[in-house]
């Protein structure tokens, strides 16, 4: 029974650190890395609570030092999925049965461990297998991850306190929050540590066991996510974590009656694909299963006339080139009014030509690796056309090499034609295209911004006339769910920007809110009457 007493204190942020030179936190994560690097590791699957290892071992580096081998991770098969949901199924009772105040206790104790003891090494773990400089693992693999854990955990609070009113009439009327019927697939994405510990976490705190897939590419820091939940008392067969090729783990769970619900972070296409499969199963499922994914971007800068050019710059260089670009939120497209452009272009020019590319390990690199020669080779197909297209030109970076690593320049497109193939299509790396509008046609190119991407993830307007601003958050207001006014369109923070688009981006279902927690949960009316009648008849029935 729930703890009528109980109550979560108010939670707050988890504080970003400096890691400036001399720091403390800076030492950890410099001592963790060179602890990582000393070793190789082989990374098992975690079913059950049991370390799953097999012959197949799949090699693991640095995307930015590929000579380097860091471990492997044991490659699974069906077998694996299908003793991943026997796990799943069998943990579930106890879980479910389990109080709120209890589950809630264990993600929050995670949450202290990530800011304490687990800080470095789940730092040095984002940092050597994605490839991210210490500021953007640690504002995503800490402090994302603990305000995760936290928030959920109060947002739950929130969900279980609401109930029906009371009926004076002798009768109780509850809710209660059931966890769904069955089990939860979880599969994320590589870029974001934190999406991939809240994907499993938030489904598991509202009651649901989970089969968890990571991205290859997020495995080594994946495994430290198990380990923090199992040190802060997460059961047995909760979460289990699986490395399987997505068609062998889609054709056993998508099509078993248990399947309960996707939770799911990747591509817009695969997201579809995913949807179309379950759609044709529906029929097979216990229940409707519920279907949660953010998927894909081509988020948008436009600057207004009244705009400050430096701060449109500044945004620019960081909206689109941290980490690389690889954030569904990075700006990869900009709209910039031709009484502006000149100052803009020289302020970013000004800035690339101060940004170091290279190894994480070196602190003062801002750009690093892309996550692998797969994403290396489509993003670099999209500059040499643009290299040879009259149509667009090329004023910063265009270079790469993947002699080391998977380096590739911040690279900046002007292109004539606002329809042009880069200010359309999700590219998913360092790359930003501008097109330069006649002031005059601000209202138009807004309109243009609504309708050339099919996605609606992440926006931003840069303006001092307010009345420009508001024109601008009407126009806009289906093509971004996460929409800013003055700031770069990345950086949403747990608690304060709740995450997820429509359109061909996601369901929209929050992260980082209450709302997202509500999709996890089955509510059941109970109806209690302390005085039931005992005679059939009604008042009207009665005779003149």
């Amino acid at each position: 029974m729930s703890n009528a007493f109980f109550q979560i204190p108010e939670i707050k942020n988890e504080p970003v650190l400096s890691y400036a030179p001399g720091s403390p936190e800076k030492a950890a994560v410099k001592k963790a890395i060179a602890g990582l690097k000393k070793k190789q590791i082989d990374i098992p699957m975690v079913i059950g609570g049991k370390r799953v290892r097999t012959k197949k071992k799949v090699k693991i580096r640095p995307p930015h030092e590929l000579s380097h081998e860091l471990g492997t991770f044991s490659k699974g098969d069906k077998s694996h999925v299908e003793a991943a949901v026997k796990a799943a199924l069998k943990a579930k009772p106890e879980w479910e049965a389990m109080s709120w105040e209890d589950r809630a206790s264990i993600f929050l104790k995670a949450a202290d461990l990530l800011s304490g003891p687990f800080r470095a090494r789940m730092n040095a773990a984002t940092m050597l297998c994605q490839s991210k400089n210490i500021f953007q693992a640690e504002i995503d693999s800490v402090a994302e991850y603990c305000d995760f854990l936290r928030f959920n955990a109060k947002f739950a609070e929130e969900i279980y306190a609401q109930q029906p009113p009371v009926n004076p009439k002798a009768i109780w009327n509850r809710l209660e929050y059931r966890a769904l019927e069955g089990f939860v697939f979880a599969i994320s994405p590589f870029n974001f540590t934190s999406i991939a510990g809240n994907l499993s976490c938030a489904p598991a705190l509202m009651g649901n066991t989970c089969v968890w897939k990571p991205a290859e590419s997020q495995i080594y820091s994946a495994i430290v996510i198990m380990d923090l939940l199992e040190a802060a008392g997460l059961p047995p067969g909760v979460i289990n974590l699986i490395y399987v090729d997505g068609p062998v783990a889609g054709n056993y769970i998508f099509n078993h009656k248990d399947f309960a619900g996707l939770h799911f972070t990747g591509s817009t296409g695969v997201f579809q694909n995913l949807w179309g499969t379950i759609g044709k199963n529906i029929s097979n499922y216990r229940s409707y299963p519920r279907i949660v994914g953010e998927t894909g971007g081509k988020d948008f800068v436009i600057a207004h006339k009244s705009a400050d050019a430096k701060e449109v710059a500044t945004a620019l260089v960081r909206g689109a080139f941290e980490y690389q670009g690889q954030k569904c939120s990075a700006a990869s497209r900009a709209y910039i009014p031709k009484s502006l452009w000149k100052k803009v272009q020289k302020y970013m020019l000004d800035d690339l030509k101060t940004i170091k590319m290279g190894s994480p390990e070196d602190f003062t690199n801002f750009v690093n690796a892309v996550i692998d020669e797969r994403s290396f080779d489509k993003i670099t197909n999209y500059i040499h056309q643009a290299k040879e297209d009259p149509k667009a030109d090329i004023i910063a970076g265009g270079n790469s090499d993947k002699s080391e690593g998977y380096f590739i320049e911040p690279t900046i497109i002007v292109a004539k034609d606002p329809k042009y193939r880069t200010m359309c299509e999700e590219i998913f790396g360092p790359v930003l295209t501008v097109h330069v509008y006649p002031d005059a046609k601000f209202e138009k190119t807004l309109e243009l911004v609504d309708e050339t991407s099919p996605y609606a993830l992440t926006g931003a307007v840069f303006a001092k006339e307010r009345t420009a601003v508001n024109i601008a958050t009407e126009k806009l207001k289906n093509a971004a769910g996460n929409y800013y006014i003055n700031d770069k369109p990345t950086g949403a923070v747990v608690g304060q920007q709740p995450f997820g688009g429509a359109r061909g981006s996601g369901t929209n279902d929050k992260a980082g809110s209450v709302l997202n927690l509500y999709r996890w949960v089955s509510p059941r009316t109970i109806k209690e009457n302390f005085n039931p009648p005992t005679d059939y008849r009604y008042p009207f029935l009665g005779e003149e």
